[in-house]
């Protein structure tokens, strides 16, 4: 059998350009299983249903390796489910190393796909490893140059040096004075800490 799996991260996103990929690869319109919702994970009812489905020999088509998911590590895991426990041809479109039912010069396919995927699953840790560190110098960088980062700082009430005083004579209890200055008593408690 010819499977088909497209996935979207949220309802209102787009299937058109996954599906017309099914129908070029022949993929019969029943048996496209369709998930809404995000790659973070595999718990996700249309991929499961899915996995139900497969037998061995059934051939799995995808559009892009992401949308079976996001994480390569658990790609990669899902890979070895679908080809070795499942026994099951997986083809991604866009990605004809993967392809894990043609031999390549010789080697079968199932190899030349799980080598294809180490390489990219390495490329997409070394990717986000950058962006992290990238990320670090910039805020590092910025920070040098005095951007703050967070929540700008809120004035102070123009009776927060009233509402102070009396909280300071123990006329009025720190949630009293947040009441009088209209905030929280956390933001009294830091504002007083600030201004002392």
């Amino acid at each position: 059998m010819r499977y088909g799996y497209v996935r979207v991260s949220s309802k209102d996103q787009n299937i058109d350009r996954q599906m017309e990929a099914m129908r070029q690869a022949d993929v019969p319109l029943k048996n496209i299983i369709i998930d809404k919702q995000s790659g973070k994970d595999f718990n996700r009812d249309g991929y499961q249903q899915l996995l139900e489905k497969l037998k061995p020999n059934d051939e799995l088509f995808l559009k892009s390796i992401d949308r079976l998911g996001r994480d390569y590590d658990e790609i990669i895991e899902q890979w070895r489910v679908l080809t070795r426990n499942k026994a099951v041809d997986v083809v991604v479109l866009d990605f004809p190393l993967l392809d894990t039912r043609n031999p390549v010069h010789g080697l079968t396919g199932k190899f030349m796909a799980d080598l294809a995927l180490q390489i990219l699953s390495y490329a997409a840790q070394l990717e986000r490893e950058n962006i992290h560190q990238r990320q670090r110098e910039g805020i590092r960088e910025a920070q040098k140059k005095g951007v703050r980062f967070g929540r700008p700082t809120m004035p102070l009430p123009e009776n927060y040096e009233e509402v102070r005083e009396m909280w300071r004579k123990g006329d009025i209890s720190l949630r009293q004075g947040a009441r009088l200055l209209g905030t929280t008593h956390a933001t009294f408690s830091k504002w007083l800490r600030e201004t002392s």
